[in-house]
């Protein structure tokens, strides 16, 4: 059949995908921009990386600028050197702009600022590949959905119907009544799920997020904070031993 000769509708909303150079020089000119508006800047790390509790970090500092990510951009258009520095001394932060960090350019009085990092701390399931920051074990009997985290007034037995799931995890349980029990040889009075400072799988974490176990924290450091008026660098950062980084 000949082709349709009929007009065809190009969606005016449609536009072409920005390409690498074009954000690249994008975040740099907003960088730029921000040193210029801001009185404050943070430069910050995350441990435990949630999208989720990134984006309430956004949401609280709406009147401020976050960028994440891209470390090699930032620290560029920050300045490597004090020829190439955006404003006086910034190009003493960028020792700091290595792994998953981000930059905060505010207004806000830098004291509200490290109160509220402080105390944002939410807890969030462990990932596989994570390490264990607590041990874990499932107390023999009864098979509680918490498992011994909450006294079990306070508590009830899991359901009948995840019997088989923990079964497939590797948890030596079976069905009697209708009850989940954990049957343990040898005398040994819990089923050890995790030790503190394991590398956790993927096993693991299933079990830990099927009790309710939340032992990954969210947590933003700041490592170092710029002043625009006076241009002073403090350093935040603390190294293993409590002391300030140089």
């Amino acid at each position: 059949m000949p082709r349709s000769k009929r007009s065809k509708i190009v969606h005016e909303s449609k536009t072409a995908k920005k390409s690498h150079k074009e954000q690249t020089r994008r975040l740099y000119a907003n960088i730029r921009e921000s040193v210029e508006k801001y009185d404050h800047l943070f430069v910050f790390s995350v441990d435990n990386m949630r999208n989720t509790y990134l984006k309430d970090v956004r949401t609280e500092f709406g009147d401020s600028r976050l960028f994440f990510g891209k470390t090699k951009v930032m620290a560029v258009a920050l300045g490597q050197n004090p020829e190439t520095e955006a404003a006086e001394n910034l190009h003493l932060l960028t020792p700091y702009l290595t792994g998953a960090v981000g930059l905060l350019f505010t207004s806000r009085d830098p004291t509200s600022v490290t109160d509220y990092f402080e105390s944002f701390r939410p807890m969030d399931f462990a990932r596989a590949g994570t390490e264990a920051t607590r041990s874990f074990s499932i107390p023999a009997g009864l098979v509680y959905s918490r498992a011994g985290e909450i006294p079990a007034s306070e508590d009830e037995p899991i359901s009948h119907t995840i019997e088989p799931e923990l079964r497939k995890l590797g948890i030596p349980t079976r069905l009697i009544k209708g009850k989940v029990m954990l049957e343990l040889t040898g005398g040994q009075d819990d089923f050890p799920v995790c030790k503190e400072g394991d590398v956790l799988d993927s096993r693991q974490t299933t079990l830990l997020k099927m009790f309710g176990v939340e032992s990954s924290e969210f947590k933003v450091d700041l490592k170092a904070h710029w002043t625009r008026e006076t241009s002073k660098v403090d350093i935040l950062a603390k190294d293993e031993g409590g002391m300030d980084v140089e």
